[in-house]
Order: C-alpha cells, then sequence, then structure tokens
C-alpha cells in the first residue's frame, strides 16, 4: 500500500469515528516562540490542550508536516545512517479534547491496525507506563492481548509532557515485530531495544495530569487524547522494507539522484547513505522554505542552512557539481504535493532559492578548505578539537569531511575531543531550549472561560457601550478596581483591537459618570475573551456597571492607514519584483509600517520608485475596500494570501482591494484607499540573511517626512546660494575643488624636495621659507604675520 493511501485510509478512518479533519498547520509554529518548527500532530492543538481555545469540534485527525532538526529534538547527524531518522516526516495524529479517553483511543488505534490496515497481530506488542494500570487492563482484557505482549516501562520511555511545567500523562505505544532475522542477537534483545527488530509505529498519550513548577500532579478537569504515528514507519511495515527510505516516499527522489549521478542505489553503502540524506533533507528543505523559511545565520534560518549544506555535501561526494540540489525538487513536489498543494505554487521560487544557497555555499567551501589548509600546515601533524569545531561551526564543514583532507595529508584528527565539544555545546542547547509552559496568567485567569466571548465592534465603531463582566489583577479575579489601580476589564462588547497580525493594540478610555479609565493596552488569555489593561485615573468600577468603551479614533486612524497601506505594499512588491516575495513579519503603528519580506537582493532605486508609484497610483484611485467573510477554501481560490506563522479558522475574513490586492486579514482598514493620503518609503535593508524590511509612512507622516527633505532642500539651497536647478551641479563643484585642493595640499606637504631658506627675525621669530614647482597661488593677504610665521 503507498504512502499517498495510508494518509487516506486513515483520516477517512477517524472521519468515520466523528473526528473532524484539519490541515496540516505551518512548519512555522503559529503564536509560538517556544518552538523552533513544528514537531508534532499535536502542536496546532496546544492552545486548545492548555484551555486558552475552544474550537466547534472535540475530535480531531491530521496529517501533519513535522521537522525535527535543532534544539532539543534534533537528528541531524544520524540521518542517513539508520532506518528511521529524518528531519522532515509526516505525523498522523487523532486527538480528543475532553471527548473520549483511554479505552476510545486504543479501540480505534487497534481497529485502524488490525482491521483496516491487517497488520498481523502476531507481529504486534504494547508498552503503557508502569503506573498505569488502567491502560493495561483494557489491553488485556477489552482488546484481548495476551500480558506477556504488553510491556510496562517508566517515565522515560512511557510517560509524556509538553514541557517542564503544563498538561501531561503516560502514554501506550504500540510495536511492530519486523522479525528476528533482524534482531541485534543480544539475549536482552526484546520490545524497546535500540536494534531495527521492534519499531514503534503509534503512540498514544493520555493527556490527565497538569505538573506544576514543584513537580506535583493534578488531573485535569477534561482528560484528552494526543495521538502520533510516523507515516514513513507505516509505510515500510505495510509494504514489507526494513528501512523507510526504501518506501515508495522516498524511492521516487533517490531514483531521481541516482540517475543524475550515474550511481545505482543498493549497491554501495556510502552512496546508498548519500542518497538517503539528499533526498531526506530535500523534502525537509521544499517544506520549509515553502512555508516562509529562508537560509540564514540564525534561528530557524540557521538550521535550514545546515540541512541545505549537508545536502550539498552529500552530492559532491556522488559527484554532483553544485548547483544540482535545486533540480531534484521536482521530484519532492510530486510526491508531497498531493498532500501538501502549497508545494506546486511554490516551486519555482524554492528551486531558485535552493540555486543561490548552492552558489553561496560553493564560495564558503572554497574559503573553509583555505582555512583548513592553513590549519593543517600549522597543525604538527594533529587537528585539535577547538579547531575541527570551529570548521563545523562557522563553515559547516563536518568531520568526516576534515577527516577526509587531512588524511591526504597525513595529518591525524582529534576526532573524541570534537565529540565531546560537540555534546557540550549540544547540552547548552537543549538546556536553552527546554519548554517551560507558564501557566501564570491562565491560573490569573482561570474563570475566564467561563464568560461568553467578547463581542469585537471594531471594525464599525471606535465608541461601544458595554458592561463590565468580570475584573482581574495578576492573582485572579476581583470584584473591583480601585481610583489608583491597574487591573484587566472584560466586557460584554469592545471596539478595542488586540495585538495581532503585526498590528498593535488599540488605546484610549473606558469610563461612566463615576468612573474614567485608561487604556493601555489588551491581552487575550482565553481565546476570544479580551481584557483590557486599564488604569483607574478617577473613580472606583465595580463588576455588572455600565460604560463607554471609547477607542483613541486618531490613533485607530493612522493605524488602519498603514494597515492597508501594508497590504498595498506586498501587492506591490510582488508585481514589481516577483511572485517569490511572501510576508516574513510586519510591524503596523499609528507612526509607521514596517513590512519584512523574502527577496534575495537590495531592491534598486528604480524598483523603489515604482513600488512607491504602484502603491500612490492605488490610492489615488480611490477604491472602496471589500471586506468580506468566507470559507478558507474559497477565500483561497480567490487568490487571498495567508500570513505564514498566523493561525486560521475554517471561515475566514478577506480584505480585497478590487483588482490589486485580496489577503485574509481580521485587522482594521480604511473603507477607501484615498484616506491613505500618501504613501512615502524611508528605507529598504536588509533584515536577516534572504530577508528584505521595507519602512514606510502614510498619512500626515508622510507629509512631515516630506516636509523635513523639503526644509532641508532650502536650507541647502541658502548655503550654496544658488536656485532649484543648480543644486546638485553646485554641490558636484564644491566637491570637485575640496578634491582638487586636497591634492595641492598634498603637493605641499614638506616632506623632501624643494628648495628651503630661514632667516632670523627680530623677538626670536624665524622665517622658512620653502620653494616648490606646480602650485597655484595663494593670497595670504588676510592673514596676520604672526599667522603665517612658525617660531
Amino acid at each position: 500500500m503507498k504512502g499517498r493511501e495510508l494518509r487516506k485510509k486513515f483520516l477517512d478512518y477517524f472521519k468515520s469515528k466523528g473526528h473532524t479533519i484539519v490541515k496540516s498547520s505551518s512548519l512555522i509554529p503559529a503564536n509560538d516562540p517556544t518552538l523552533l518548527f513544528t514537531n508534532a500532530g499535536m502542536n496546532q492543538f496546544k492552545d486548545v490542550f492548555l484551555g486558552k481555545e475552544k474550537r466547534d469540534y472535540t475530535r480531531a485527525a491530521s496529517c501533519q508536516k513535522c521537522v525535527r532538526a535543532g534544539g532539543k529534538h534534533n537528528d541531524l547527524e544520524n540521518v542517513g545512517k539508520t532506518a528511521r531518522h529524518h528531519t522532515f516526516f509526516e505525523m498522523l495524529g487523532n486527538f480528543s479534547f475532553g471527548d473520549y479517553f483511554k479505552k476510545e483511543a486504543i479501540e480505534f488505534a487497534w481497529e485502524f491496525i488490525t482491521e483496516v490496515l491487517k497488520i498481523d497481530k502476531s507481529r504486534l506488542y504494547v508498552s503503557v507506563y508502569k503506573d498505569d494500570d488502567e491502560a493495561f487492563d483494557i489491553w488485556h482484557k477489552h482488546i484481548g492481548i495476551e500480558k506477556d505482549r504488553i510491556y510496562r516501562f517508566g517515565e522515560k520511555d512511557n510517560f509524556w509532557q509538553m514541557g517542564e511545567t503544563g498538561p501531561c500523562g503516560p502514554c501506550s505505544e504500540i510495536f511492530y515485530d519486523h522479525g528476528e532475522e533482524y534482531s541485534c542477537g543480544k539475549d536482552t534483545c526484546d520490545v524497546g531495544c535500540d536494534c531495527d527488530r521492534f519499531v514503534e509505529i503509534w503512540n498514544l498519550v493520555f493527556m490527565q495530569y497538569n505538573r506544576d513548577e514543584n513537580g506535583k500532579l493534578t488531573p485535569l478537569p477534561r482528560p484528552s487524547i494526543d495521538t502520533g504515528m510516523g507515516l514513513e514507519r507505516l509505510a515500510a511495515v505495510m509494504q514489507g522494507v526494513l528501512s523507510n527510505y526504501d518506501t515508495d516516499l522516498f524511492q521516487s527522489i533517490i531514483q531521481t539522484i541516482a540517475k543524475a549521478s550515474g550511481k545505482e542505489y543498493g549497491k554501495n553503502n556510502e552512496d546508498d547513505v548519500a542518497m538517503k540524506v539528499i533526498a531526506d533533507h530535500l523534502r525537509a528543505t521544499v517544506c520549509l522554505i515553502t512555508d516562509g523559511v529562508v537560509p540564514s545565520n540564525e534561528g530557524r534560518g540557521y538550521v535550514l542552512r545546515r540541512i541545505m549544506r549537508r545536502a550539498i555535501r552529500y552530492g559532491k561526494k556522488l559527484g554532483l557539481e553544485i548547483p544540482y540540489l535545486y533540480n531534484f525538487v521536482d521530484a519532492v513536489v510530486e510526491e508531497l504535493g498531493v498532500a501538501y498543494p502549497e508545494l506546486f505554487e511554490s516551486k519555482d521560487n524554492v528551486k531558485k532559492l535552493i540555486k543561490i544557497e548552492e552558489e553561496q555555499f560553493n564560495k564558503t567551501l572554497e574559503n573553509g578548505l583555505k582555512v583548513l589548509e592553513g590549519m593543517i600546515e600549522q597543525s604538527k601533524g594533529l587537528l585539535t578539537a577547538e579547531q575541527v569545531f570551529k570548521l563545523y561551526d562557522t563553515f559547516g564543514f563536518p568531520v568526516d569531511l576534515v577527516e577526509d583532507v587531512c588524511n591526504e595529508r597525513g595529518v591525524k584528527v582529534d576526532r573524541k575531543g570534537f565529540e565531546k565539544l560537540f555534546e557540550e555545546t549540544r547540552k547548552k542547547t537543549r538546556e536553552k531550549s527546554k519548554v517551560k509552559v507558564d501557566l501564570t496568567l491562565t491560573e490569573a485567569f482561570k474563570t475566564l472561560e467561563n464568560y461568553p466571548e467578547t463581542v469585537f465592534t471594531g471594525y464599525k465603531e471606535f465608541v461601544s457601550e458595554a458592561k463590565v463582566l468580570a475584573i482581574f489583577n495578576d492573582s485572579g479575579e476581583i470584584e473591583e478596581l480601585k481610583q489608583g489601580e491597574t487591573g484587566y476589564i472584560l466586557l460584554d462588547r469592545t471596539p478595542f483591537y488586540v495585538e495581532s497580525g503585526g498590528q498593535v493594540d488599540d488605546t484610549g478610555t473606558i469610563a461612566n459618570k463615576d468612573f474614567r479609565g485608561e487604556v493601555k493596552g489588551l491581552t487575550q488569555p482565553v481565546e476570544k475573551r479580551r481584557l483590557h489593561l486599564v488604569y483607574a485615573v478617577k473613580g472606583n468600577l465595580k463588576k455588572g456597571d455600565g460604560v463607554k468603551a471609547e477607542v483613541d479614533g486618531e490613533r485607530r486612524k493612522a493605524i488602519m492607514r498603514n494597515h492597508t497601506a501594508t497590504h498595498l505594499l506586498h501587492a506591490a512588491l510582488r508585481k514589481v519584483v516577483g511572485d517569490h516575495v511572501k510576508q516574513a513579519g510586519s510591524l503596523v503603528d499609528p507612526d509607521k509600517l514596517r513590512f519584512d519580506f523574502t527577496h534575495f537582493n537590495k531592491l534598486s532605486d528604480k524598483e523603489l520608485k515604482e513600488i512607491e508609484y504602484l502603491v500612490n497610483r492605488e490610492i489615488l484611485a480611490n477604491k472602496k475596500l471589500i471586506i468580506e467573510e468566507m470559507p478558507i477554501d474559497e477565500a483561497k481560490k480567490k487568490g487571498a494570501m495567508a500570513l505564514f506563522g498566523e493561525k486560521y479558522g475554517e471561515v475566514v475574513r478577506v480584505v480585497q482591494v478590487p483588482d490589486f490586492s485580496i489577503e485574509l486579514c481580521g485587522g482594521t482598514h480604511v473603507s477607501m484607499t484615498g484616506e491613505i493620503g500618501l504613501f512615502v518609503i524611508e528605507s529598504e535593508r536588509s533584515a536577516a540573511s534572504g530577508i528584505r524590511r521595507i519602512e514606510a509612512f502614510t498619512g500626515f507622516k508622510a507629509f512631515n517626512y516630506l516636509d523635513n527633505f523639503r526644509k532641508e532642500h532650502y536650507e541647502l539651497k541658502s548655503v550654496l546660494k544658488t536656485g532649484n536647478d543648480d543644486i546638485v551641479s553646485q554641490v558636484s563643484k564644491k566637491l570637485e575643488e575640496i578634491k582638487e585642493l586636497n591634492k595641492e595640499l598634498e603637493k605641499a606637504k614638506m616632506s623632501g624636495g624643494g628648495n628651503v631658506f630661514e632667516e632670523d627675525l627680530k623677538d626670536g621669530i624665524k622665517l622658512i621659507v620653502k620653494q616648490e614647482d606646480g602650485l597655484k597661488p595663494v593670497s595670504y593677504t588676510h592673514l596676520t604675520l604672526p599667522t603665517i610665521l612658525r617660531v
């Protein structure tokens, strides 16, 4: 059974069991700074498990794109050398949010594996947490598995937790026995052994506790289910192969690589490893770039660069000439595009970016080899661990490449020292990447989910009559906010926008005849419940009071101008620079807009001028914006752009400037483009490798920006004593005069050559005269004698 069939069978099965099929989220985790990449199916449901978000379903199933190549989950160095390590993989999962629990989860898993897929029961084993008698009994008494096929393991293997604190619980794993011929041969070889015989194919997590900072476990009020099954492992079982790389999910890509290199897969282990590495890393590369990651020297971009460069190096081992990696993108898209159609849309951009990175790395390799040669010459027969690590960390040189070069030169490499140093660095990285789920906010606002969702009125009005539903401080819910205090106010309806999608919070006032409070900002600890951070200027406010919530209108209008201008800028960039441009970040505040986008080079003055022209043309056209809600699939069919790192529901808000721009957006906008007034780009620069940044002004800020230029223009005219049309030529003329005078000054230096005459004058003054040929005459009649003469 092919991989794409397994995906479909899994999702169809759980759909028949009342689960909502949820599309894979981006590999860039939405609103989750604790994660480098999406590395499990449950990531997109994290806020649901934490109680911060509610969805209109309690059962879900998905096939999730995942990457494990940095921080705690880092399989990079093992990829290609084992049967099952990958950087990119697909996670099949079913989830219950307070709906069904252990019994149903186990029933679903067993039925799917043994009845739908018809996997031989005699090859299946299960494990449970050592103290989880409930799961043991379900497997034994209800499912009917013999006791000797159920294994109890400790916390390391069979207890899962989201972070150092937060939701956690025991888990149960299902193992497949590939057969005794794949055993490591040890007497201790059994379920849980690291050899290839027993492979875990499905992990069922029973999320039933909350762990506090002291390690105490408290039962969750609504226990949940989170399961994960690697598609690649399942495909290997179903296709009767030991290695994931021998499944159809990889073989079409590997055979493309084999054909290009002139090598035959399965004939030589070193060649096989190289092909596996390239196939795996290319899958990760294509999917990461499609989801908005760009190679760089920091964060996600740095991990992507390491993945790409490792693939490129292994290609050189196959005799492939750089650039070559980009030629294999089509094979990846053909295999994965069925499940993730966005790969087809971004294919050309992905190819272009990979080719640029390959060419840049080729230069880096040349420079790195020069550094290595220098190290070898001064090595006295041994390359130290520190030197090897520098080559690895700075130039991306793997140890085996360093060893190859050193062996040819008869130089030893401190491999053990490097591995120790590498492990120490890795340990530090893991410590930094440990996730601590901060439940302080949730605990303070634990009663918030008991209140109805806040109705947002800010799309249509700046002022709303509202009722105070609840008042909180950092310790929890309170009955009254007193004068001089700061607290969080929950209203039944509000015109205040809470920061999202790059647009900042609104500010303003909440008041009635007895109370006046300044709204400093907003927060949303529970989905669709907006809390207003309020400082009580006058009077006290009680729960149940009626108030008038009023947004700072002028500030909001400036934000709206900048937000709509951001959409126009995005569209203009794609028209002028190319369709590969994607938003990589933004900030929309009252003072200016900042827009980060994927691009490889600095924009030319001509491009910036054309972009400015297109945006201002749309502003002068004074087009009416079309803003409507629709199903997300319908919006995408219309061409609406979704932004990476943002969460979208099944129904989305679409903001359209007719015949120019269409995006998914929950922000506030002007009603007519003419309200923006004016658009001016202040700067364009690099924000990171492969990411450019434009900052711009609109409205009165744009006018003030241009007015400052006009003032400088007038001042320059006054200094140069020239007209409007002559400023540039006058400045050029003055610069040329300065250049000539500097030349004359160099000639006039008193260092050698020429005739020197000296004469003592009265009062101890000595006259020194030097004769130089070729100097222009200069009049010193305006200078006094002491200025000319020096003692």
